[in-house]
């Protein structure tokens, strides 16, 4: 060892050499940037609504190219979904009144169909981009960023509201600015939900890709080149071959997904697991060792520090992260007042103009029809979220608290809840027709393969992120059995089964639209139900149904999330929080 007044060796100030992982970090770079260079044009290709194509090339060779326009799409959707996420969830954690509104508002935005956002939509994207496909490419990624949102942003909502108080009082000691706070310890603390959530999110959004690809709205159908819009049109000839073909493209996909870019955030979410201890085994990722080995990372980021100091600087007059330890009692209840009269005159003021607009089209009474079929639907949600809490969590603890395990199951899930249950349609459609199963019962297998994922992953990342200190306490004071299970393990993962059942509940109301109707060929399996009559109005462009589908499926969400979801997040916050 040198000593001090010594000058250091050359060796401290060479420059690392350019090695092999350098050379292949930035290939990669250069073939993601390829990649993006020749799609770009495509993207913005001459388009005229009337001649608009209603289908696609089910030529096998295309699948490829199709793949990666979907893929595109997928994550642009997927980063305004983290945008959405940070800013909707973080004011509706610190913003007390704000909440009010904003909690009930996500309960109806996820309870909306992806075929309620379209119809609304297509038509304005169309007319702000005229002459260009760019606009049916936003309503596309619309409508998928529609499919991921939601689950994230209440997952990061939850992690917010169950922070630990001693690192909220941490923040406050040292005087972070609200900016600072928010990337030092909101965004560390919820890294470990959102990134599983994320995944769930991307997965869940292959079920609507066919819809959001192949749109079907005011009795006209528009198609995009992609993996979705190509298996709605293998569907519609009834090849069940070109079908398996997508399948298999679809799963090397999503396997290729995982490995690039879901394993190595789930290793590099470890990072921000709160614990005194280390965990034994972490997860590994191959493709986050080479960055890490690599010293591109490192020399990207070097000129981004500057403006990270500089928004630090600039964000301090905002404040502190920190809340006055007394309000006026008067000014309090006097804003509280007139913040609720806003909101209750602008609510009723949009329920009078729907009911103006239902009324004059005379479709006022179709409403008493849409809730019994709403009915109908609801206790398929419900069966469906009774027996996927009964299998899955289990499973989901059983993956989240074995690291070794779950490095060998995590990829196996991840493909499983990323692949688009509707391409197994045809194939559950031929079953149905040869056993004689209704789809008024065989719909609730069909909704279950796209929302029973969102309690598994969310039990995965509760059980996950418990840590090894208190897993070693409970094994060293000999608690197991269901005694473990009951004053252990069920606390520990309820905010993040809470956080599941929720986003569960609005995927399979979701998932209602497309696994009420099945087409296959000749065949046509309808059940009845609310999906099936917001499927067929958004096709037959019949707006007022669609728009009373909407509104029931609203009430029954909101009112479920109201009556039963939003006590047991009540209770997760008071007692369950880690």
């Amino acid at each position: 060892m040198a000593s001090w007044g010594q000058f250091p060796s050359s060796g401290v100030w060479r420059r690392p050499a350019f090695r092999w992982v350098d050379a292949v970090v930035l290939v990669g770079v250069a073939v993601l940037l390829f990649g993006l260079l020749r799609l770009a044009p495509s993207l913005n290709a001459p388009f005229l609504p009337s001649q608009a194509p209603s289908t696609v090339s089910t030529d096998p060779s295309e699948l490829p190219y199709y793949a990666v326009r979907s893929l595109l799409r997928m994550f642009i959707a997927l980063v305004l979904s983290v945008l959405f996420t940070f800013v909707y969830s973080t004011a509706a954690a610190r913003l007390p009144r704000a909440s009010k509104v904003l909690i009930p508002l996500l309960d109806i935005l996820q309870s909306v169909p992806v075929l309620g956002f379209l119809t609304v939509t297509v038509t304005a994207f169309i007319n702000f981009f005229p002459g260009s496909s760019l606009g049916l490419e936003c309503a596309s990624i619309f409508a998928i960023f529609t499919a991921m949102a939601w689950n994230m942003t209440f997952a990061f909502y939850q992690s917010l509201v169950s922070q630990p108080r001693d690192l909220d009082e941490a923040a406050r000691i040292m005087r972070l600015t609200k900016w600072q706070r928010f990337w030092r310890l909101d965004v560390p603390s919820g890294m470990i939900p959102l990134v599983w959530n994320g995944m769930m999110s991307f997965g869940g959004a292959w079920f609507f890709l066919a819809a959001s690809e192949s749109i079907s709205v005011l009795n006209h159908t528009y198609a995009l080149p992609g993996i979705g819009s190509y298996v709605a049109a293998a569907m519609k000839q009834g090849s069940l071959g070109k079908v398996g073909m997508a399948i298999v493209v679809m799963v090397v996909m999503v396997i290729a997904v995982n490995i690039l870019f879901w394993r190595p955030m789930v290793a590099w979410s470890e990072r921000f697991r709160a614990e005194d201890s280390a965990a034994a085994d972490k997860p590994r990722s191959v493709v986050l060792d080479l960055l890490r080995r690599s010293v591109v990372p490192a020399a990207v980021a070097r000129p981004v520090r500057p403006v990270g100091r500089l928004l630090d600087r600039l964000t301090r007059p905002f404040g502190l992260a920190e809340h006055p330890l007394s309000k006026p009692v008067v000014r309090q209840r006097t804003g509280d007042v007139f913040f609720a009269g806003v909101v209750t005159a602008a609510v009723a003021f949009g329920a009078w103009r729907a009911a103006t607009y239902l009324h004059a089209r005379g479709a006022l009474g179709q409403f008493g029809h849409a809730f019994l079929l709403g009915g109908l639907t609801f206790s398929r949600v419900v069966v469906l979220l009774i027996f996927s809490t009964v299998i899955w969590v289990p499973i989901g603890v059983w993956i989240g608290m074995n690291p070794r395990v779950s490095r060998i199951a995590q990829p196996v899930v991840q493909v499983a809840a990323s692949f688009p249950a509707n391409l197994l349609f045809p194939f559950a459609t031929a079953f149905f027709i040869a056993t004689g199963i209704s789809l008024n019962f065989g719909g609730i297998l069909l909704m279950a393969l796209g929302a029973q994922w969102y309690i598994l992953f969310n039990v995965i990342a509760g059980a996950s992120a418990i840590p090894s200190d208190l897993r070693e306490a409970m094994r060293l004071m000999g608690v197991s059995g269901w005694l473990r299970w009951k004053r252990f393990i069920l606390p520990a993962i309820f905010p993040a089964y809470v956080t599941g059942g929720i986003t569960a509940a609005g995927g399979a109301w979701n998932a209602s639209i497309v696994a009420e109707i099945v087409d296959y060929g000749k065949h046509h399996l309808e059940a009845a139900g609310l999906g099936a009559y917001i499927a067929k109005a958004a096709a037959s462009g019949d707006f007022p149904e669609v728009l009373i589908g909407v509104v029931v499926m609203s009430v029954y969400v909101v009112g479920l999330n109201r009556l039963w979801w939003r006590r047991l997040y009540a209770l997760a916050e008071a007692r369950y929080s880690l």
